[in-house]
């Protein structure tokens, strides 16, 4: 008999590398005990990444959801994980590093264990004091090394990273293979060249199926010395997902090594509840192209946790290229033609900006460049013109130091912009930010919660804590099931008479009351293509948050600035900025909003000065391309 190996579920990931949402809270403490009694993983993944943003987005507290969800495994002896950014935290914008250090302390009270650090820049100074601050808070620092393939990223590459984390004093390794294109012999030797010089340290596979490497690596890994094996579970495994429990365990016992036993009708439970929350309303947002394995994601690299989100997001671009093409009498696209466009667009693009990992929040920085350089081709416009901010920020190293050299191409058009490059410590351009939140949160009579972790969530995400306590984001979520579960259901039965049990949309703006951590909030939607109203508090002294929008100016008025991209508008992003209002003066150049698509902040910036005669959406607004987001006189 071979050594022992044990198992870890990630159930975050599963979900978020299926599609857009994850569980509630509720159906996260229901299917709990089952996993447990499964009675096979050593450790499971409950939190961390995209997973508090994903629950202010259907408007549930995060902390309570981390809370409770983390609880029973603890209770029983399970280990519990989280992703971190390392300088990113749980965003996609670098962390003031006061919010860092608040963060692991957060962390810790709440139940979380071991806390799975990694840099998508695999740049070691932004890892550093994610390892003191977890150690700090008394957690486990586990440092991923973010797997990919190309001429830069090589097993020397890798070991020397490693030993750099491990010298800091990692407790752990972790090989991120996100994407699942490490080859398996290439990961063997990683994983042994770090256990013949630190034989202690324990080692940590996680991998996605998509292109179909990765059972191979597993095994590879395992004759390495590796110690724990992220898995996934039917009917979220394989596809862009994970390998499969059984898959795994059935392999390496063959292989002789110590495998735990899996309660076959604990896991037929956990199976069943899967598919109950994905009948509820998370399977509206799972493409079924995810759940497939697709050898041609070897190519552009792109990670399994991304795509839960890419085919939506490639949805609402056909939509935009369309528009275009039959305004120009040019033939249609099919999603398949601007998938294949996509993935050859990342692979010139991915080079030209230095190889960045293809791990949150780069891997969208590269997708996001790639498709606003297709869709702006697509209209006649030049490769490159469109470069939200945080990309830029890469590109300059103000979020790390890239692994590879820019093009002169990239080189060119950032001096032609009067752009700086940066060569210091990422977080010193970030400055300590708790203390204005702290004010903030006073001046709006909010508390900070136990363990501050309520001021720690205001912090790490403004704009979408602020929709979430106004009682918008829950009420938009809900319209949003509506309207897919109506879709659905016209799809499934087209020349059916409505039925009483029709999830029927009202035709006019509808008063629904919410329920927000207690709290009762009424707010006025409008179905169709119409647009949400800011919600106003109705039982609770709350205040909402989000600013009204005002009516939008008459036809002449001024000139209108439109709309760039399909996602939410916001006036600001962070504490640091003051929203414009009516009346304010601006230059051409300033930033005047931010849509937030692709899960970035686009600026959108004046194209000529003048003065500001009406704003037209509120904070968290969906809004289409070419919407008038405001006007200027």
């Amino acid at each position: 008999m071979k050594r022992e190996i044990k198992f870890s579920l990630v159930f975050r990931d599963m979900w978020q590398s299926a599609g857009k949402y994850v569980p509630r809270v509720d159906q996260l403490t229901r299917v709990a005990p089952a996993i447990i009694e499964m009675g096979c993983f050593a450790r499971v993944e409950t939190n961390g990444g995209g997973f508090e943003q994903v629950n202010l987005l259907f408007g549930e507290n995060p902390n309570k959801a981390v809370r409770e969800w983390t609880k029973p495994f603890h209770d029983a002896g399970i280990q519990t994980h989280m992703l971190d950014r390392a300088l990113n935290g749980l965003r996609m914008s670098p962390v003031p590093a006061d919010v860092r250090q608040l963060f692991y302390k957060v962390k810790k009270a709440q139940g979380t264990d071991i806390t799975r650090t990694f840099c998508g820049l695999n740049d070691v100074r932004n890892i550093a004091p994610s390892i003191q601050y977890a150690k700090e808070a008394g957690m486990i620092s586990q440092c991923s090394l973010c797997i990919t393939h190309s001429p830069i990223h090589t097993v020397e590459y890798y070991t020397k990273m490693a030993m750099e984390l491990i010298e800091l004093g990692a407790d752990e390794i972790c090989i991120k293979d996100m994407a699942g294109i490490g080859r398996p012999y290439s990961l063997g030797q990683i994983v042994a060249n770090i256990k013949a010089k630190h034989p202690e340290i324990p080692i940590q596979y996680h991998s996605h199926a998509g292109p179909g490497f990765n059972v191979a690596s597993i095994l590879e890994v395992c004759n390495a010395g590796c110690d724990y094996i992220d898995v996934g579970m039917e009917p979220l495994s394989w596809g862009t997902g994970h390998a499969d429990l059984l898959t795994v365990q059935a392999m390496l016992k063959d292989a002789g090594y110590k495998v735990p036993e899996i309660n076959m009708e604990a896991y037929m439970k956990v199976r069943s509840m899967i598919q109950e929350f994905m009948d509820d309303f998370l399977g509206l947002y799972i493409s079924p192209k995810n759940r497939l394995m697709n050898s041609l994601l070897i190519g552009p690299g792109l990670p399994g946790g991304m795509m839960g989100s890419l085919m939506a997001d490639l949805e609402k671009n056909l939509e935009s290229i369309n528009k275009n093409n039959i305004k120009n009498n040019k033939p249609l696209m099919s999603q398949d033609q601007l998938l294949i466009k996509l993935f050859d667009e990342v692979a010139y693009v991915w080079p030209r900006v230095g190889y960045p990992p293809l791990v949150t929040p780069f891997s969208q920085y590269v997708k996001n460049l790639a498709l606003m350089n297709v869709m702006q081709m697509e209209k006649g416009k030049a490769r490159w013109s469109m470069i939200a901010d945080d990309i830029w920020d890469m590109i300059l190293g103000k979020a790390g130091r890239l692994p590879g050299p820019l093009a002169p191409e990239i080189i060119e058009k950032a001096k032609a912009e009067g752009r700086e490059f940066f060569t210091g410590n990422p977080q010193d351009n970030y400055p300590d930010a708790l203390d204005k939140y702290r004010k903030m949160m006073n001046e709006k009579q909010w508390e900070t919660g136990e363990d501050d972790e309520e001021l720690f969530e205001y912090a790490m995400h403004p704009a979408q804590y602020e929709t979430y306590r106004s009682g918008k984001a829950k009420v938009e979520f809900l319209a949003d099931v509506a309207k897919k579960k109506a879709a659905l259901h016209e799809k499934s039965q087209p020349a059916a008479a409505p039925t009483a049990n029709t999830p029927a949309l009202p035709t006019t703006p509808q008063v629904l009351t919410v329920d927000v951590d207690g709290q009762a909030y009424r707010v006025t939607v409008a179905f169709g293509d119409t647009k949400n109203t800011a919600p106003t508090a109705a039982t609770t002294p709350a205040p909402a948050t989000a600013q009204p929008a005002a009516a939008p100016a008459p036809a002449g008025a001024g000139n209108e600035v439109l709309s760039p991209l399909e996602g939410k508008f916001f006036l600001v992003k962070n504490a640091s900025e003051t929203p414009l209002k009516v009346g304010d003066t601006v230059k051409e150049g300033d930033v005047l909003c931010y849509v937030e698509a692709m899960k970035t902040y686009n600026a959108v910036r004046s194209e000529f000065s003048g003065t500001i005669t009406s704003i037209n959406y509120a904070a968290g607004d969906a809004v289409s391309e070419d919407d008038i987001l405001m006007t200027i006189q």
